[in-house]
């Protein structure tokens, strides 16, 4: 029988997302001058207020007051009607030194021997459903905010978009899960007032319909099939959006995680990943086994896998590795088969993994919104100032989990 899958993205400007990407700015600053940093960074934002909380080793000094300004001002919170705007809005730091015991359990004498900076578990996941190997669902919601965000930013054919917005899309799937169509779009965005709201409503729904939808389609021809007459559209379900980010609704960084990973299929161990360093496997182990199972589907071992990983703290080894095929597999072996052979591919531990993604580079900060995974490995240049005026640019690479390079190693052990 068809069932329905829903996922939902939230734009750069929802108030979690602002202290995520508030977080990973912070990470990359200190990353950027100081390579072996240790971070934990928290950020709350509220009403005319953020508040930078967490735990650092590192020999970069930064002023986090202009880092958080910055990131406020590029998306988009620069009018006081916001009610949190990067000019005037307070900044508090209660950054603070981490604590030596936790430092322990993580710096070794040989760095092939890094531990785990804490203990958990963590999921990658791959699908076969579209050409990044994410699921639909999630990839259509992101993709519809990150159009939404370039018609706010060109402030031409839609004028009245403020930077708060949230999409949901649920799919239908047929008895072979396979994606049919769309059956029901939302898209709540903040708005600039209107004259009355019987106005604002019929504007919104048909810039949505008449503007946004046919910009995705001519960027994603591959959607087309999906979008047919049948589709519920619920726009601004709730009427009104004036008041929204941080003065609608405290932000805090870390309660994106679904949006952040796989909008609900697989699995999600609960650590989030915005504003930790490397050596935090929460982030680490979730991007190396991403790298895993998007290999392994791309390689054609199977249509549909969930890896995970599983560490103890300051423990170099991790505890436990497991590969999930539900069923999809196309060799003839288990997945505890399967499993053991992915063990003798891929090192998973810390420093390994470090390694193999350049994880000790900034490259966060375009992780913070809309989505860590199934996003676009590239080269680019990023350039730093320090609070003394000093200014270092950096060649680093983005997404490297989301890089085909183990398809051939893998094809090769599994006899493909």
């Amino acid at each position: 029988m068809p069932y329905l899958f829903t996922s939902e993205s939230v734009s750069e400007g929802h108030p979690d997302k602002i202290a995520d990407q508030i977080s990973d700015a912070l990470i990359d600053n200190f990353l950027a001058f100081d390579e072996n940093s240790k971070v934990a960074c928290e950020t709350l934002v509220t009403t005319g207020q953020v508040i930078l909380a967490g735990e650092v080793k590192s020999k970069a000094y930064l002023d986090v007051q202009d880092i958080a300004r910055n990131v406020i001002r590029k998306i988009g919170y620069t009018k006081s009607e916001y009610m949190f705007e990067a000019h005037s809005c307070g900044v508090l730091s209660a950054i603070h030194e981490q604590s030596p015991d936790i430092n322990q359990g993580v710096d070794r004498a040989s760095k092939e021997d890094q531990g785990a900076g804490d203990q958990g578990m963590m999921f990658g996941y791959a699908i076969n459903e579209t050409e990044d190997y994410m699921p639909l669902a999630l990839n259509i919601a992101h993709k519809l905010l990150i159009e939404l965000a370039e018609l706010r930013r060109e402030n031409k054919d839609i004028t009245y978009l403020r930077p708060d917005a949230k999409s949901q899309v649920t799919l239908e799937y047929s008895d072979d899960n396979k994606p049919v169509r769309i059956d029901a779009i939302v898209i709540s965005t903040q708005h600039d007032d209107f004259d009355t709201e019987e106005n604002m409503l019929k504007k919104i729904k048909q810039d949505v319909l008449d503007i946004l939808i046919p910009r995705i389609l001519k960027k994603n021809p591959e959607f087309k099939p999906l979008f047919t007459d049948n589709i519920t559209y619920h726009v601004n379900p709730t009427g009104k959006f004036v008041i929204g980010g941080p003065h609608g609704d405290t932000g805090l960084t870390g309660r994106k995680i679904i949006v952040d990973t796989y909008g609900g299929k697989g699995a999600h161990g609960g650590g989030a990943f915005s504003g930790k360093d490397p050596s935090k496997v929460d982030r680490s182990a979730a991007y190396a086994t991403r790298h895993i199972a998007k290999n392994l589907v791309a390689a054609g071992v199977c249509d549909e896998a969930l890896v995970q990983v599983s560490y103890a703290i300051g423990v170099a080894k991790p505890t436990s590795i497991n590969v999930k095929t539900f069923g999809t597999a196309n060799v003839n072996l288990t997945d505890g088969e399967i499993s053991k052979k992915v063990e003798g591919i891929f090192d998973l531990r810390p420093y390994f993994i470090e390694q193999r993604l350049k994880l000790r580079n900034p490259i966060y900060s375009e992780t913070a919104a809309y989505g860590h995974m199934g996003r676009k490995n590239e080269v680019v240049e990023k350039t730093f100032s320090s609070p003394e005026g000093k200014k270092i640019t950096k060649t680093v690479e983005l997404f490297t989990w989301e890089k085909l390079d183990y398809v051939d190693k893998i094809k090769e052990a599994f006899g493909l």
